[in-house]
């Protein structure tokens, strides 16, 4: 069977950049770097892109290809020509297993921007009334975050309508191949992406501010939540954390995905132009319009409210509510979710090549067999996200231990690889092969030394905060907060010290004295004790 490769240079460079460019890009990096510091969130999150995202990037692609000219395309089959050990194929077991698991629930919210955009098509979204509230209530109902086995009841079908549509577009391009379905779905879907994106674009920064009453809430005032720094966040090492995991997000590295991609082109295409092209395509869809579109167009209508929704409910929930309120917001609507959608599609393809690759090259199938294969596969996995459907349950467990903890474990096995047993040395030269410019020599050491010893100081970190118990009083308050409460509601001021430590308490709470002066108790409004300080 012939060896499949890129068409062109600039495919490859359109579907690895669609692989990293998708939902983390528009709805994820605003929420991270609003709650991590605003400006000053770019601080690490530059450092981390340095550090890891384009050396990570460049050992990658060149590992890759130096796999895929001796006839390797899957992961297993590059790290056992890279190592030359019976375990390191095991290694690569890591690179199909974290791109197939994020696959099972990556294609349930691809489903989720098709359904929005087609509702917004419609109009059914924008006649919702009722504000916040319904859009809410919309999401829920149209996600089964309910209750368990919600989509397969009645009311559950549309989901599994838009999931059918999605899932059959994914197979179908991924059947035709690297160069006819892949590189020639990303050469399209790239280029409308940006259309999109700048349409909206231009419509949230001429907004201006839509109700004189309040003129905080305005257009530069949207930016300024952005992006003002908050430089105190940086001696907080979730701040360093979220930047890194953002970096694994928007590079794609990490998920065994460029190795695959990598590994089709020729022995002199140019990897080192080639990655540096495609992070910096990423970046501009990161920074530059994800940036600029999400949260302040959500900070113009609802607020500093905006920035307490997490990643599903900015886009989800809030921007409903910024298009029910913007003129024109049905048509607005309808491109932001169906620009998500093709993100998505370009990414979800990128998650099922090296399985694909691993089922032609393992096992000997033909491109319809393996495409069968990992159809039913997958859609085990995708059964188990839908059934377990309430407050995305199964989606969480799965993005935690596969979509952000497996990653880590990867990405240091693939800078130990590179930098001690494929070489540096040897590294540098593959690299240039056919380069059209030259990595400095410095990056070489950055691999070997401080890219592992960075990622190592992140994952320890991440697992202490993530897999310890730290089951202690969430802050200790200030005497003067406490001499200032009585038997009423939950001042502001108290309650901005609460945000600080990351609780928020509904306005209605009260606070009562415990018995024998022990503190104070925070009561919800059916009278539980909530919190004792």
């Amino acid at each position: 069977m012939a060896r499949e490769q890129w068409g062109s240079r600039i495919g490859v460079i359109l579907a690895v950049a669609g692989s990293a460019v998708g939902l983390g890009n528009f709805l994820r990096f605003p929420g991270q770097a609003a709650q991590n510091g605003g400006g000053a969130f770019m601080i690490p999150y530059f450092v981390s892109l340095l550090v890891i995202g384009i050396p990570l990037g460049w050992a990658e692609w060149t590992m890759g290809r130096y796999g895929g000219i001796r006839g390797f395309n899957s992961a297993p089959g590059v790290f056992s020509v890279i190592w030359r050990n019976p375990i390191s194929k095991y290694f690569g077991s890591f690179a199909l297993l974290i791109p197939l698991v994020i696959y099972m629930y990556y294609v349930v919210v691809e489903a989720w921007c098709l359904g929005y955009a087609y509702y917004y098509l419609t109009g059914e979204l924008t006649s919702l009334s009722g504000g916040a509230e319904s859009y809410s209530g919309f999401f829920d109902n149209f996600t089964g975050a309910d209750e368990h086995g919600a989509l397969f009841a009645d009311g559950g079908q549309p989901l599994l309508l838009f999931l059918i549509v999605t899932i059959v577009v994914n197979f179908c391009l991924i059947y035709r191949g690297v160069s006819k379905g892949i590189e020639t779905f990303c050469k399209f879907a790239m280029p409308l992406m940006v259309i999109c994106a700048i349409c909206v674009l231009i419509r949230v920064l001429t907004l201006g501010t839509p109700d004189p009453e309040q003129p905080d809430r305005s257009v530069l005032g949207g930016l300024g939540f952005m992006w003002n720094p908050d430089y105190a966040a940086l001696s907080d090492y979730k701040t360093w954390l979220a930047a890194a995991g953002q970096i694994f997000f928007s590079m794609s590295v990490g998920f065994g995905i460029i190795i695959n991609y990598s590994s089709y082109m020729r022995k002199n295409d140019d990897v080192v132009l080639s990655s540096l092209t495609a992070g910096s395509m990423n970046e501009f869809f990161e920074v530059c319009l994800g940036g600029l579109i999400t949260l302040p167009a959500a900070f113009i209508f609802l607020g500093v409210a905006a920035g307490d929704f997490g990643t599903f409910g900015l886009g989800f929930n809030a921007l409903p509510n910024v298009f029910a309120a913007m003129p024109a917001g049905r048509a607005f609507g309808f491109l932001f979710f169906f620009m998500l959608f093709l993100a998505a599609i370009t990414s979800s393809l990128s998650m099922l090549q090296p399985v694909i690759a691993f089922l032609e090259e393992g096992f000997g199938l033909k491109r319809r067999a393996s495409a069968a294969l990992l159809g039913l596969i997958s859609m085990l996995g995708v059964g188990f996200v839908l059934y377990f459907s309430q407050a995305s349950l199964a989606m969480g467990i799965f993005d935690f231990w596969v979509g952000t903890t497996l990653i880590f474990i990867l990405a240091m096995i693939q800078t130990f690889m590179y930098g001690w047993i494929f070489g540096i040395k040897k590294g540098e030269i593959e690299a240039h092969r056919g380069a059209h410019m030259r990595i400095p020599r410095f990056v070489q050491y950055v691999l070997k030394y401080i890219a592992p010893t960075y990622l190592l100081v992140i994952f320890i970190g991440f697992c202490w905060q993530n897999l310890f118990s730290h089951e202690e009083d969430p802050f200790q308050t200030e005497a003067s907060f406490r001499s200032a409460l009585d038997d009423g509601t939950v001042p502001e001021s108290l309650q901005a010290e609460f945000v600080k430590n990351e609780k928020k308490l509904p306005d209605d709470f009260v606070v009562s004295p415990l018995e024998g002066d022990a503190g104070w108790a925070i009561h919800s409004p059916d009278g539980l004790p909530d919190f004792k300080l």
